[in-house]
């Protein structure tokens, strides 16, 4: 039985083995080259990847960022034009808190949290 061998330099040889080890080195082979394609298709290798797309991307951007900023310091200016009370409850409120948790946490009466509350709605709206 006649084996190839491929050498490192692309030069190609030709070997006469006997069957026994013709047959071994043909099965070690197809394992390997099976291995290989295996490994291909399980193993997600980073020497063949393109580094784009949206599983490298970022939600962040210098757009994105100066858009932030800008919100940002729109948000803090309308709240600096609020009452403290009116700020804390505003604040309580965007913390999940119901009308009537922040009453309670205030000691006063649900209604006027919600009067308190609409008021630094409406100035808060009012800048935007």
């Amino acid at each position: 039985m006649k084996i190839q061998w491929k050498f490192a330099d692309g030069t190609t040889s030709e070997v006469e083995v006997n069957e026994e080890i013709g047959n071994y080195i043909t099965a070690s082979r197809r394992e390997e080259s099976n291995l290989a394609r295996k490994e291909r298709y399980h193993c997600y290798s980073l020497d063949a990847i393109v580094y784009e797309g949206p599983e490298y991307a970022t939600d962040t951007t210098p757009e994105t960022d100066l858009i932030r900023e800008e919100d940002t310091a729109q948000i803090n200016t309308a709240l600096d034009k609020l009452s403290e009370t009116q700020k804390r409850r505003l604040l309580m409120l965007t913390d999940g808190l119901s009308v009537n948790e922040i009453a309670r946490i205030e000691g006063i009466a649900p209604n006027a949290a919600w009067k308190s509350i609409e008021g630094a709605k409406k100035k808060f709206k009012k800048h935007f």
